[in-house]
C-alpha cells in the first residue's frame, strides 16, 4: 500500500495580516479562510512568512520580516531567540503579554467553562529577566566540535540550541551556560551527561548533573574545582531520583520564604517549587487576601507539595489538613511545619483517584485552597461539591483545565466565580498561570 505524503509547503514568501495570538504565542492569520498560525507575528501586525507546513486543516510558518508592525513589538534581549525554544514572546513587550494572558483566561472561562467572572483582579507581574530559579537544562556533547552545549531544545526540534547565555534564567546560572559547557567538554564522562537540573535560593545553587556513568577522580576534582570558583553546589544522579546526592557532603541548605521571613521552606534539588521567587511570594500574599482565612476555621489544602501555602496559612491560625499525593513532599513539608512550630496535620492521596473513605474528606472545612497540576482538579470536584465549603480558591496554570472546572463548580456544585486573574509567573513564554475565587451561593 503506497504511503501518504505530506504535501510540501509552497515555496517563497508570502504576506499575511495577522489578527489574533494562539496559545502557543504564535500570531494567527487567515488567508482564503484557512488558518495559519505564524511564529514571531503579532496582532494587528502585516508580516512576509514563509510556510513551514502545510496540512488539511490548518498552516504554519515562520515570520521573515515585519512590513507593518505592532506597537508592542519590541527588540528580543537574548540573541537566542527565535532559534531557543525556551521563550516564545521577547519580541512582544511584557505589559503587553500580560494583557494578551488576561485574554485568553477570560476566552477560556466563556468557550469552556460558559462562565463570566463577577470581577477580574489586577495581573501579578514582577521581574521579567533572570527570573527562574528552577530549570532543567539539556548537556549534550559534540565530538566533531569537541564542544559541549548545555541550554533549552531549539524550536520544534529535539536538538539542543547552541547557547551562550540565557537572560531568563537565574543570572548565576544564565550567565554561565558556555562554562559548564566547557567543564563537560573536559570530562571523561563528557557524552554521558544528559542533563542538568537547577535549583537555586537566594544564598544557594544547586545544579544536579545527570550522569549515565561513575566520573573518575580526575573529572571529581573539576568539578569540585567549577564549584568553588562559580559558587555552586553540585549533586550527581546517576539513577532515578533518589539517587541524587551531593558531591561534596554536606550541601548548603536551599530555602526560601513562601511569603515572609523567618518562615523558610527547605528543599532539595529536585523538589517542585515555582520557578519564579517574587511572583510566588505575591501569588501567597494575593492568596490569603482573596481567601481572607480567620483564626479558628477549618481549611482543606489539596495539591499541597512542599507547604508554599499551608505556612503561611497555618501561621494566620486556621486549623489545616493539607493533602498531597508525592509521599517525599508530604514529608518535607510536615517537617517543615515540626521545624517552624506549627501544627498542621498532613495525609497523602492520589487526588486524581480520590479515596473518599479517608477521614479527611468527611470533615467540614469553611474553606479549601487547591493548587492542582495542568491537569486540573475535576476528579476531587464532587468531593468539594459534598463538603460544601464556603470559599474555595484554585490555583491554576492551565487556563484550559481552570475553565472547565470552573464551570463544573458553578454549574453542578452551588459556586459563583468571584473574581480571577492572571500572574506573570513565566514572562516571555506562552504559560499562564493564574487564581480564582468561588463563594457558596
Amino acid at each position: 500500500m503506497a504511503r501518504h505524503r505530506r504535501k510540501p509547503p509552497p515555496a517563497g514568501e508570502f504576506l499575511a495580516d495577522v489578527i489574533d495570538l494562539a496559545e502557543d504565542g504564535r500570531g494567527v492569520a487567515r488567508i482564503d479562510g484557512k488558518v495559519l498560525f505564524v511564529a514571531d507575528a503579532l496582532p494587528g501586525e502585516r508580516v512576509r512568512f514563509r510556510y513551514t507546513r502545510v496540512t488539511r486543516e490548518l498552516d504554519e510558518g515562520q515570520t521573515v520580516g515585519v512590513e507593518v508592525a505592532s506597537a508592542d513589538r519590541v527588540t528580543p534581549l537574548c540573541k537566542h531567540f527565535g532559534v531557543c525554544g525556551g521563550c516564545a514572546l521577547q519580541h512582544l513587550a511584557p505589559e503587553a503579554q500580560i494583557r494578551y494572558k488576561q485574554n485568553q483566561l477570560i476566552q477560556a472561562f466563556a468557550r469552556i467553562g460558559k462562565v463570566t467572572p463577577e470581577a477580574i483582579a489586577e495581573p501579578l507581574t514582577g521581574p521579567v529577566w533572570g527570573y527562574r530559579r528552577r530549570a532543567r537544562l539539556g548537556a549534550k556533547y559534540v565530538s566533531a566540535r569537541s564542544t559541549a552545549l548545555v541550554g533549552f531544545r531549539e524550536r520544534e526540534s529535539s536538538f539542543l540550541a547552541a547557547l551562550e547565555s540565557c537572560v531568563v534564567l537565574d543570572p548565576r546560572v544564565g550567565l554561565k551556560l558556555r562554562a559548564l559547557g566547557e567543564l563537560i567538554a573536559d570530562l571523561s564522562i563528557r557524552a554521558q551527561l544528559p542533563q542538568i537540573e537547577v535549583a537555586a535560593s537566594t544564598e544557594v545553587v544547586a545544579l544536579v548533573l545527570r550522569v549515565m556513568s561513575p566520573p573518575d577522580a580526575q573529572d571529581l576534582a573539576k568539578l569540585r574545582a567549577f564549584a568553588l570558583e562559580h559558587d555552586v553546589d553540585f549533586y550527581l544522579q546517576p539513577g532515578g531520583p533518589d539517587t541524587v546526592a551531593p558531591l561534596a557532603p554536606p550541601p548548603r541548605e536551599l530555602s526560601y520564604a513562601p511569603l515572609q521571613e523567618p518562615d523558610r521552606l527547605h528543599f532539595r534539588p529536585t523538589d517542585f517549587i515555582q520557578v519564579n521567587g517574587e511572583l510566588s511570594r505575591k501569588a501567597v500574599q494575593q492568596a490569603m487576601d482573596w481567601l481572607a482565612p480567620q483564626r479558628g476555621e477549618h481549611v482543606l489544602e489539596l495539591f499541597s507539595g512542599l507547604g508554599n501555602f499551608s505556612i503561611p496559612l497555618a501561621r494566620a491560625g486556621v486549623q489545616l489538613h493539607a493533602v498531597e499525593g508525592e509521599d517525599a513532599l508530604v514529608q518535607r513539608a510536615r517537617d517543615n511545619a515540626q521545624r517552624l512550630g506549627l501544627e498542621i496535620e498532613f495525609s497523602r492521596a492520589n487526588l486524581f483517584e480520590p479515596q473518599l473513605e479517608a477521614p479527611w474528606a468527611h470533615a467540614q472545612y469553611d474553606a479549601v485552597l487547591l493548587d492542582p497540576p495542568r491537569a486540573g482538579a475535576q476528579e476531587i470536584l464532587p468531593l468539594l461539591g459534598k463538603l460544601a465549603p464556603q470559599r474555595i480558591l484554585y490555583v491554576s496554570c492551565h487556563p484550559g483545565t481552570l475553565a472547565r472546572d470552573a464551570g463544573l463548580l458553578v454549574r453542578e456544585h452551588g459556586y459563583k466565580l468571584v473574581r480571577a486573574g492572571v500572574m506573570d509567573m513565566f514572562p516571555h513564554t506562552a504559560h499562564v498561570e493564574s487564581m480564582a475565587l468561588f463563594e457558596r451561593v
